[in-house]
């Protein structure tokens, strides 16, 4: 009888431990947030020597991941600019703390004077 309580014992343990490590997966399946940016340069050089190292350094910084980025192939309308670039982040919180952060606010002033930017976000799908 004694090995007996033990086994169920053990049995309704492992279950419990099972149960919180499902919901600990759970919250990790948070769907990331893509960040979709239309440049339009008005001075490539400028472009490219003031604005692009700062910003490429303040993304990594913050987390983000670069997953495209340069001229595209307009399929269908007129986007507003010629560059894009496509990064994701793990939350559309974290993309906005690097939006908003001094590294990037720096950057962005100088970018402004190359280029205009439109950016949007939009959220992972499953």
């Amino acid at each position: 009888m004694r090995i007996h309580n033990i086994v169920v014992l053990a049995m309704a343990a492992g279950a419990g431990i099972g149960a919180l490590g499902m919901r600990g997966l759970q919250a990790q399946t948070k769907l990331p947030v893509y960040m979709i940016g239309m440049v339009d340069v008005r001075d490539a050089d400028g472009y490219a020597k003031e604005y692009l190292p700062p910003a490429r350094d303040s993304i990594s910084a913050h987390g983000g991941v670069t997953l495209a980025a340069g001229t595209g192939t307009v399929i269908e309308g007129s986007p507003p600019g010629k560059r894009f670039v496509i990064l994701r982040w793990d939350s559309l919180e974290q993309l906005k703390g690097w939006r908003y952060s001094p590294e990037y606010e720096e950057a962005h002033k100088n970018g402004m004077k190359y280029a205009s930017f439109t950016v949007v976000a939009v959220p992972g799908v499953k």
